[in-house]
């Protein structure tokens, strides 16, 4: 088999996976693997590679970082914090194209799902346990007086 049908071959079940693609990330995935077998196959030389550099994320709850820290270890990337970094950062040495096209995106959309499920469980908990009624704080008329109990915040 020649080398131009193997990446015929290749090319169309990537086209497969792109048309079965659920999420954004899983598109622009198979839509770049498209794009460099087709370069192959008219003949254009490969881009450069994508040297790896430094990125870091900042992520502002546990569950997005543990998310986050399971799926770069899913890609065999090995996220580190350098001394005195807080907790919500995190560093990963990979190219830009890698964070653009692949992790990043499909980072965005696990996390979308995750956030929308842990509110759900937690509406449906505090429902059941504490108290049903959903709505949000009343507005009310007049401007705020001095406060005499202190300020919270949480």
């Amino acid at each position: 088999m020649s080398d131009d049908q193997q990446i015929r071959e290749k090319l169309a079940k990537i086209k497969a996976l792109f048309d079965g693609a659920t999420s954004h990330g899983e598109r622009q995935a198979a839509q770049a693997a498209i794009d460099r077998l087709q370069q192959r196959i008219d003949g254009i030389p490969a881009p450069v590679a994508d040297p790896p550099v430094e990125f870091r994320f900042s992520l502002t709850n546990p569950w997005s970082m543990r998310l986050f820290l399971a799926l770069a270890r899913s890609k065999g990337l090995r996220p580190y914090r350098h001394p005195r970094m807080r907790r919500t950062s995190v560093c990963l040495m990979i190219g830009r194209t890698a964070v653009n096209t692949g992790l990043w995106p499909e980072y965005l959309e696990m996390n979308k799902v995750l956030t929308e499920y842990l509110g759900e469980l937690a509406d449906h908990i505090i429902a059941d346990c504490i108290n049903p009624d959903r709505s949000d704080a009343e507005v009310v008329a007049g401007l705020p007086g001095p406060m005499t109990g202190g300020e919270m915040e949480g």
